[in-house]
């Protein structure tokens, strides 16, 4: 199988990261959502000067004493629509493809690797004899081919992300990259190369579920299907098995994913501590201001792109490897 496997698994990713781009975009904006809200925090102002003059009795300034008696209410949360909206009359049309050249990207680094990866580990590991592979090992092979995957693609991933974010910034903050390449390059002139890995531990995390979960499932689901006997091998047991594959999912990587999307968007600025200082900070931050939900923001837009993403990328899998049977 080899390089096959690699090519076959690249060309679906591209074709779904490519066609799913404007619901992922989505979704990024709105795990922003309420990030740079501060906790609201009580203030007395004092004003002892005339506590204990003994003469006569003591009448204190209107303003002596400061205590708010409201605290600033949180920004309301919009829905997907909305939000898709929003993008659409303030940005335009074409906005809704931000980033979409570090999305091509990314999946071409990224989802290459995992994808090929996985074929290679899933030919070795199946069993000769029943031609099937246990769960436990389909676990272990998305994993790996995760977390491989995720490390070679992380400077396109954050390039992703700043350029999906960039249109809520207001005009004087937005970074304004032209390019995938234009973005890398600017991260490389103004912050190093580390920043190319900003966030790489949850990028590997969230890779490693997500690869584990959407692959294993795809796999398992599609193989009880044929085993029973409910569908035959075509169509229908595939978008059904991606469905399965792209909810399991969601629910299991969406914590990992917002934290990930709002450590790799921040801005850090020269003599000024970071918002965040890793990943356990921005989870504790975001859960003190915002509460525990607030990790699974994001999550209508991101099973409503992981389903379609999944269905067009095993679908397209599917006929790629019909396709390049004779090779």
């Amino acid at each position: 199988m080899g390089v096959k496997g690699f090519v076959e698994g690249g060309i679906a990713s591209i074709v779904a990261g490519w066609s799913t781009h404007p619901l992922d975009l989505i979704k990024v904006r709105m795990q922003l959502q309420g990030e740079n809200v501060a906790v609201p925090q009580q203030v007395h102002s004092l004003r002892p000067a005339l506590a204990f003059h003994s003469n006569s009795a003591t009448v204190f300034p209107s303003n002596s004493i400061h205590i708010p008696t409201t605290a600033p209410e949180l920004p309301p949360r919009v829905g997907p629509i909305s939000v898709g909206v929003k993008i659409f009359q303030t940005e335009g049309v074409a906005a809704l493809f931000s980033g979409v050249s570090a999305t091509v990207l990314r999946q071409t680094l990224y989802s290459t690797t995992r994808m090929g990866l996985y074929d290679v580990l899933k030919q070795k590991w199946t069993d000769k004899d029943s031609n099937r592979m246990t769960l436990s090992r389909k676990v272990a092979a998305g994993l790996i081919a995760g977390a491989v995957g995720a490390t070679v693609g992380n400077p396109a991933d954050v390039a992703m992300v700043r350029m999906q974010a960039d249109g809520r910034l207001p005009p004087a903050q937005r970074r304004n990259y032209k390019s995938v390449i234009d973005a890398i390059a600017q991260m490389l002139r103004q912050e190093g190369v580390a920043s190319l890995w900003r966030g790489s531990s949850l990028t590997v995390n969230r890779a490693m579920i997500v690869t584990a979960s959407q692959l294993a499932t795809y796999d398992q689901v599609k193989e009880m299907i044929l085993k029973k006997g409910v569908m035959r091998d075509g169509l229908g047991t595939h978008v059904t098995a991606s469905f399965a594959a792209g909810f399991v999912a969601s629910v299991a990587s969406n914590p990992v994913d917002v934290i990930k999307t709002r450590v790799m968007n921040m801005k850090v600025e020269a003599g000024r501590d970071p918002p965040y200082k890793g990943a356990l900070d921005c989870a504790l931050k975001t859960v003190r201001a915002e509460g525990p939900m607030a990790l699974y923001k994001g999550f209508i837009p991101t099973i409503s792109r992981q389903g379609p993403f999944t269905v067009v990328l095993f679908v397209t899998l599917e006929q790629v490897r019909k396709l390049l049977k004779e090779f």
